[in-house]
């Protein structure tokens, strides 16, 4: 596998024209407010990979009365991207809901062969690249070079995973400009909509020992290329909301 997928979250927001200058909404992704059937609205660009020829198949259904984002992934890897701008200083918490019917049985958060994952949610940054070390500044030219001069320099990707336990933050096996964060775990809730909130600015902080930059997308994804399965999953809304009054 070549680490291209694992990208997948960093080049999202690059490959959106306009992100920088997006503006915030309050929703995220909204798809209640679509009709089941219908096509992906233009909000949303696909994520593909030349070397992953299956792509993962994203269909708007109903589920519970309310229009939903359903993810088959089929030995393949894609996703879906919004480009938005949200301040986590003033938005920090992300609210969403998502189900899963069923897990890669080989996946595995700690190895490349098992870095599958029936539903993903990516938050992506827009970090200014001279505040990284040399060395990372380097990898970052070479990703650029692949990926354009845009790409986004960090990413949180909350997972429902298939063993580690809920709370668990590590590096991406293929990256660690992504910061997995299992929000989700095991088979307990499988079949049932479960609902998160993650105060993504600690997150950041917690991942990456530094204060967050402006959040310049979000990208939902299923993915079961490295292990062959097949999963299905379903996402819900999903916005940026700031934080209670203390």
């Amino acid at each position: 596998m070549t680490t291209r997928r694992a990208l997948l979250a960093l080049a999202a927001a690059a490959l959106l024209p306009g992100a920088s200058r997006a503006q915030a909404p309050a929703e995220a992704l909204r798809f209640s407010a679509l009709r089941p059937g219908a096509a992906l609205p233009d909000w949303l660009v696909p994520q593909q990979f030349e070397k992953i020829p299956r792509h993962t198949e994203f269909t708007l259904v109903e589920d519970e009365g309310k229009t939903v984002l359903r993810a088959r992934a089929d030995a393949s890897a894609s996703g879906l991207a919004r480009a938005l701008r949200v301040d986590p200083r003033t938005h920090p918490l992300l609210a969403w809901r998502w189900k899963v019917l069923n897990l890669p049985a080989r996946g595995d958060l700690a190895t490349r062969a098992g870095d599958d994952y029936a539903a993903r949610l990516y938050v992506t940054f827009d970090l200014d690249p001279s505040s990284l070390p040399l060395g990372e500044r380097i990898s970052l030219s070479i990703a650029r070079a692949v990926w354009g001069a845009r790409l986004p320099l960090a990413a949180l990707c909350y997972v429902w995973e298939t063993r580690a336990p809920v709370g668990t933050f590590a590096p991406n096996a293929y990256t660690d400009r992504v910061r997995m964060v299992v929000a989700e775990s095991g088979t307990r809730h499988l079949g049932r909509w479960v609902a998160h909130e993650r105060n993504v600015a600690e997150d950041y902080r917690r991942a990456f020992g530094a204060e967050p930059p402006a959040i310049n997308g979000v990208v939902v994804s299923a993915d079961t290329d490295n292990t062959g399965e097949r999963t299905e999953s379903y996402f819900g809304d999903a916005e940026f909301r700031p934080l209670p009054p203390s």
